[in-house]
């Protein structure tokens, strides 16, 4: 097991399991969540709660796991943790939070042991909308916190969207205040978390017929200033132009006056699969985002170069896959040399 670098005395003890900071051929995903993540999850919700059943929690949760893939884990452990923790909902976030170890102070070779917060997000996804749960009281702020810190250490990419369901107009209106939080992880989320496509998670009807309602989150977060959160617009637009090219289209010909270097990229990498499969207007854009002078950005004369070398990816099946060039599966964790679409 391993902790973090910056343990206070609330976190001491706190521990993360051991894991590769990449997929290995040949490895389930399903190991990220097996018997010692069990025994790490049980050793930091008891020291946080000395009164959690920590053996009966143990024996509950190994019972059933083996055939299970990561995301029937992660639900899996969720329903046990909610037979174990305090019945009330607030009351069991409360713990959950408490046990979380510090969070995540860089965007970059985040490796794989965040997906042991699956389970967390799991819970929130599913014990965090009925106020039943919750002593009869509206449980919308106790989630939220919950996803905020959560996404801190991992993603609540997944546990926000049954919310975007349920509650789209108050989970906009708080996706709108955190695109201008101080942590590129939260940031991340708000474009992260209402994807139309997003892999993995379920689709969200209302955004694949109509994905304007998200539009201002994306115009907020064109020029952040962490790539991790400009590559997470960038794919957010690609998703669109699968479904509403001419909208995707639209708002990338509008970005381009004035448009700096990173902007520039994040427009050609939204529009990379449409310019492959030969569209016009998709070749058109990547044309004019490559050759927007610098004089024109504020920046020194001359040219993008849109040859600028990049070293080759690693070719791992599986999550990699399906989340390319995602943090959580790159050996690097981030940026390979030069970027380049």
């Amino acid at each position: 097991m391993r902790t973090s670098k910056t343990e206070s005395p609330a976190t001491a003890g706190l521990r993360l399991p051991e894991a590769p900071r990449s997929i290995r051929k040949g490895s389930s995903l399903a190991q990220l969540l097996d018997r010692e993540a069990i025994e790490c999850l049980t050793g930091n919700i008891a020291l946080v709660h000395p009164a959690f059943d920590a053996a009966g929690f143990q024996r509950d949760a190994l019972e059933g796991l083996g055939p299970l893939s990561i995301l029937r884990r992660g639900e899996h452990l969720a329903r046990v943790l909610r037979r174990h923790l305090p019945p009330t909902y607030e009351d069991a976030v409360a713990l959950l939070i408490r046990s979380l170890t510090p969070a995540l102070s860089h965007t970059e070779g985040l490796g794989l042991g965040v997906f042991f917060y699956l389970p967390h997000v799991s819970f929130v996804a599913t014990y965090g909308l009925d106020p039943a749960g919750n002593g009869g009281r509206d449980p919308f702020e106790t989630s939220m916190v919950a996803q905020y810190e959560l996404t801190r250490r991992f993603s609540a990419e997944f546990s926000l969207r049954p919310f975007l369901i349920r509650w789209p107009e108050r989970t906009f209106a708080r996706l709108l205040q955190w695109t201008q939080d101080q942590d590129p992880h939260v940031r991340r989320l708000c474009s992260e978390g209402t994807r139309p496509r997003l892999p993995w998670a379920i689709r969200i009807p209302a955004f694949l017929r109509d994905p304007s309602p998200v539009i201002p989150i994306l115009e907020a977060l064109r020029d952040d200033p962490s790539e991790y959160v400009r590559r997470s617009v960038a794919n957010h637009l690609g998703d669109i132009a699968k479904d509403h090219p001419e909208l995707a289209f639209g708002i990338c010909e509008r970005w381009i006056p004035g448009a700096g270097e990173e902007r520039n990229w994040l427009i050609r990498h939204a529009v990379r699969h449409p310019a492959k499969k030969g569209m016009a207007a998709a070749l058109r854009l990547r044309q004019l985002a490559k050759a927007t002078p610098r004089s024109q950005r504020g920046g020194v004369q001359g040219w993008i170069d849109p040859q600028a070398p990049v070293s080759s990816a690693d070719s791992f099946q599986g999550i990699r896959q399906a989340l390319p060039g995602h943090p959580w599966t790159t050996k690097s964790g981030g940026r390979r040399g030069v970027r380049r679409c």
